[in-house]
């Protein structure tokens, strides 16, 4: 059984990681309306890939015997400047995101619960790919600066994403 504490401090983490995932649909949104169809689907890949860590939780919830319990999900930005400016307001997002998992991360290990810090070393480890998975992106738009063929390409190179389930939630 997971102690009331992780499970209220999870259930926390569900309403961060569905809020991502709506942030993730707005700048799809966002950017489809705009032309830039390539940023556009690489930002509802991350909406998924946000939706599926949201389960991911519930599901561990469920299976220790917990409650998941929903919360309603806070507005989020609707317009960004340019691709640049939303790919370095992921950046900030995810180092905000990677600052809770190692929080819940911490609390699991200070309550011994180590079915939880298991769980959670893989979203630990997701989350390094999440930041740099943003970073390359903002020197990729750093270095094309206002060069249209450049952002052309980058834009094809974006619309080529297409999502994978995560491990963890192929697992459950």
């Amino acid at each position: 059984m997971i102690s009331e504490k992780m499970q209220a401090a999870i259930n926390s983490q569900i309403n961060a990681e569905l809020w991502s995932g709506y942030l993730y649909l707005s700048m799809a949104m966002h950017f489809e309306a705009n032309g830039h169809m390539g940023v556009a689907n690489w930002f509802k890949i991350q909406f998924k890939e946000e939706q599926a860590h949201a389960e991911i939780f519930m599901n561990y919830i469920n299976q220790r015997g917990g409650k998941v319990e929903l919360k309603a999900i806070d507005a989020v930005p609707t317009e960004w400047e340019t691709p640049l400016d939303a790919f370095k307001a992921t950046l900030e997002h995810e180092q905000k995101v990677t600052a809770m998992i190692n929080s819940l991360f911490a609390m699991a290990e200070a309550e011994k619960d180590y079915a939880t810090r298991d769980r959670l070393a893989w979203f630990v480890n997701e989350q390094v790919e999440e930041e740099d998975n943003a970073r390359v992106l903002i020197d990729k738009f750093t270095m094309i600066g206002n060069d249209g063929m450049g952002l052309y390409m980058l834009n094809q190179e974006l619309a080529a994403r297409t999502y994978t389930a995560p491990s963890a939630l192929a697992a459950e």
